[in-house]
């Protein structure tokens, strides 16, 4: 991993999983902070972004909404985040305006890094972060809602851990036969039960 930079989403900024990444394994990371993290979430918001002049817009428009994100970037020298190896952070603003409805807003994304601002621009630090909402819109939001895995009742033993395996294992079946939408592609499945779940896995 030497070199790689990973990005993961609040549950993993953690001081012991930063110390493994950047002095085990020699990476980078991009982490997201969010409330479960309060006092640093409070730190990384008391900042003084209004006096950044660095910054970064992206525009996209798509699922019936323009969204643009404005990212600050800001060296962490001598402001006591108190966060281990954590050389800038950023603060990316997402604005979404209904096409329909033409209602705005707007939310606040805080980050943190290792990376300095010669290895990343507000505007690589705004597209690693976009990297990781990726992975949350087509994992982590697909085992929330199609699968409703927050309302599991297994929690005890290895439960948890062989059930997210298996979720895992539906998803990235399914969209290596090309399904997009989870959900179409389990109905479908659902129509043969005793054929076609088989068939995904190549089992005669």
């Amino acid at each position: 991993m030497t070199g790689v930079t990973v990005t993961a989403d609040a549950l993993h900024a953690q001081r012991t999983h930063v110390r493994f990444l950047v002095e085990d394994k020699k990476a980078h990371y991009v982490l997201v902070v969010k409330a479960n993290q309060p006092e640093l979430h409070h730190r990384l918001r008391s900042l003084p972004w209004k006096d950044i002049t660095a910054r970064h817009y992206d525009r996209e428009a798509g699922h019936g909404r323009r969204e643009t994100r404005v990212t600050r970037a800001l060296t962490l020298t001598d402001l006591g985040l108190g966060f281990p190896r954590a050389v800038q952070a950023a603060r990316i603003l997402r604005y979404r305006t209904d096409v329909k409805t033409g209602s705005v807003s707007c939310q606040a994304i805080y980050a943190i890094t290792d990376l300095t601002s010669q290895q990343a621009s507000p505007q690589r630090l705004g597209r690693l972060a976009r990297s990781q909402w990726t992975i949350e819109n087509r994992l982590h939001f697909v085992r929330d809602t199609t699968f409703t895995e927050d309302a599991s009742k297994i929690r005890t033993g290895h439960g948890p851990e062989n059930m997210a395996t298996l979720r895992n294992l539906a998803i990235n079946t399914l969209r290596q036969h090309g399904h997009r939408n989870i959900s179409a592609g389990l109905r479908h499945a659902s129509y043969e039960p005793f054929t076609r779940p088989l068939d995904l896995l190549g089992i005669a």
